[in-house]
């Protein structure tokens, strides 16, 4: 029996543990950086970048081609069935090509190329870039730059999230401090409803005078109407919190007031000091260096397209089986080298383009700079901010404290009928107030380390 009465308790207790368990930041954070909207867009834009980048790489594909023609009417009857497949170099702008053809019939003497033996022929070649083209092409820049391009978005998937986790850190906090706000308030109704109930007891007793029961039920209402706005405020905070928090479907869910924590979360500093700012790895300035890396890319291939083209082209081929209609001159092997040059005079275009990619480079060096200096100065203010909030926290505290100990005495003194109504109210209230400001001074203080820690990038306290 003893057995059953535990386990009968211990399933009772569970339900209302699992109801009221605390909603931790840690929580709204694993929530968010795998629901949030703006995160999954750029999750896409990053696939978006590697399909591009697949797109890129297929300037490299083997191309098949065929062709056939033969002739209906006419004195001749010639027909040729050709077929040829290419691959581009990966690190050079020329590629292999090998082909086969075969033709019957006759041909005019001004197409006698077209001529192979009975069982066709088979060719082999490649092409070399001398010149232009041979260290960098519009084929390997368009691949190198798609592959930035996937760095880029990677990089502004970063920048989304650690912007998403900071302002639902920011919800959070606002959440939390919503609901200690309200437990001011219910605390402060709390008092002036149990001393409403002394207050009738001694006006029944004839201790006290009937007015004062009106006044204190005057001073309860007021206070209720304090409690009802931080609801509504902290009703607002949930609402804004569940645009982070949501259910594995990914739709909001609004925490209740039973899930609020008692204190605000626990963030830790980084440590400050010396060049923090230069030790801090923020994909804002990692995407300048990308940028920088296009550019100079792209110059490169300005560069190349100065040069002359000069091209070599070395061609084997060989007619196989019975001698066709050709004659036996197709029979041999064959081998062809040959190269061409080309060279454009004003070159105009490479040269303008030339002059955009160090001008880009120019800029993105110095924007930079400017990313740097505002780091800095960003960094050092919220270090400064950090500190300040610690020593109002404590002094906000100390206030909270002495403000409680002269209302815990008014309220001894106006048992005793030694003080008045008007005091001990005025009291409790400057207690409350008190608190309130302690509040705000820790909120404040819970916010600017959350701002440190998102300017430093702190992947792990941002749930990333």
């Amino acid at each position: 029996m003893i057995r059953l009465a535990l386990a009968l308790l211990l399933l009772a207790a569970l339900p209302a543990a699992a109801h009221a368990q605390v909603l931790t930041l840690d929580e709204v954070l694993r929530s968010s950086a795998t629901n949030a909207p703006a995160i999954l867009e750029a999750i896409a834009r990053e696939r978006w970048a590697d399909g591009r980048r697949l797109s890129a790489e297929g300037a490299f594909d083997t191309l098949f081609e065929g062709d056939a023609q033969s002739r209906l009417l006419g004195y001749y009857d010639g027909t040729v069935v050709e077929a040829r497949a290419s691959r581009p170099f990966a690190n050079n702008g020329g590629g292999l090509y090998a082909g086969y053809r075969a033709s019957r019939g006759e041909f005019p003497v001004y197409e006698d190329k077209a001529f192979t033996n009975r069982l066709g022929e088979v060719k082999v070649g490649a092409v070399f870039s001398l010149m232009r083209d041979r260290l960098v092409d519009e084929r390997r820049t368009k691949l190198g730059l798609a592959g930035r391009d996937i760095e880029l978005a990677r990089l502004d998937r970063e920048m989304v999230a650690i912007g998403v986790q900071r302002r639902a850190v920011g919800a959070y906090q606002l959440w939390v401090v919503a609901g200690m706000r309200v437990g001011v308030y219910r605390d402060l109704l709390a008092l002036a409803s149990e001393r409403q109930k002394s207050i009738e007891r001694q006006i029944t007793l004839g201790a006290r005078p009937e007015i004062l029961g009106t006044e204190n039920r005057q001073n309860i209402v007021r206070r209720q109407t304090l409690l009802i706005r931080a609801e509504q405020e902290l009703a607002s905070a949930a609402n804004a919190l569940s645009f982070y928090l949501r259910d594995a479907d990914g739709e909001p869910v609004t925490p209740g007031p039973e899930r609020l924590p008692g204190a605000f979360p626990e963030l830790r500093l980084p440590p400050l000091g010396g060049d923090l700012a230069r030790r801090i790895d923020r994909p804002d300035l990692e995407t300048i260096l990308v940028r920088l890396d296009q550019a100079a890319a792209r110059r490169q291939l300005a560069e190349n397209d100065l040069q002359p083209r000069l091209d070599l082209r070395a061609e084997a081929a060989k007619d196989v089986g019975p001698v066709g209609l050709g004659g036996s001159s197709r029979t041999p092997a064959e081998a062809i080298v040959g190269v061409r040059f080309s060279l454009p005079l004003e070159r105009r275009q490479a040269r303008g383009r030339v002059a955009e990619a160090v001008a880009e480079a120019d800029g993105l060096r110095l924007r930079r700079q400017l990313i740097e200096d505002q780091i800095l100065v960003e960094v050092n203010d919220l270090a400064i901010q950090v500190g300040a909030a610690e020593r109002l926290v404590a002094l906000a505290g100390d206030e909270t404290a002495l403000a409680n100990r002269m209302a815990e005495a008014e309220r001894r003194r106006f048992q005793l009928g030694a003080s008045d109504f008007l005091v001990v109210n005025l009291r409790e209230e400057s207690a409350a107030d008190a608190r309130l400001r302690q509040l705000d001074a820790e909120y404040r203080r819970s916010a600017s380390r959350a701002e440190l820690v998102a300017a430093t990038v702190d992947r792990a306290q941002l749930g990333l």
